[in-house]
């Protein structure tokens, strides 16, 4: 998860990348080239002259090999936002106001990352184990 923001109303998807790019670029300190997004971004408000292209679902023109794949790679999204709202209580915040709100989405996100970095070192940690666990058998003469 690499950025979550909590945006008041219920904003038009394509009107919150003016928002939503700038501060992803300060975040990760590369300027985003493309952006892979549902239809729900067309008629986009993305900041301009920053090389930054919207590509959308059901793209007709100008569709490569590698267009294609990076719009099945789209489909990867939407599980991690349904593992937010159900496994990291983010369907329901029990914080009050609009910075609850926020800091539901933020400790939502901040949860989800912990538990893919627990599980990445818990797979280590096996692998180290049974690197251990073999070089011990050895006898040397």
């Amino acid at each position: 998860m690499a950025h979550v923001a909590a945006l008041l109303g219920n904003p038009y998807d394509g009107h919150t990348l003016a928002k939503v790019v700038p501060e992803l670029t300060a975040q990760i300190g590369v300027s985003l080239q493309r952006i892979v997004a549902d239809a729900g971004y067309r008629g986009h408000n993305a900041p301009k002259g920053q090389g930054l292209s919207v590509v959308t679902s059901g793209e007709k023109r100008g569709v490569t090999v590698k267009f294609k794949r990076e719009l099945r790679r789209r489909s990867a999204v939407q599980p991690v936002i349904d593992h937010l709202k159900s496994d990291h209580r983010m369907d329901r915040s029990f914080l009050k106001g609009r910075n609850g709100d926020a800091a539901n989405a933020l400790l939502a996100a901040i949860g989800y990352n912990f538990r893919l970095l627990i599980a990445r070192i818990a797979l280590l940690w096996d692998v180290i184990q049974k690197f251990s666990s073999e070089t011990t058998d050895v006898q040397f003469a």
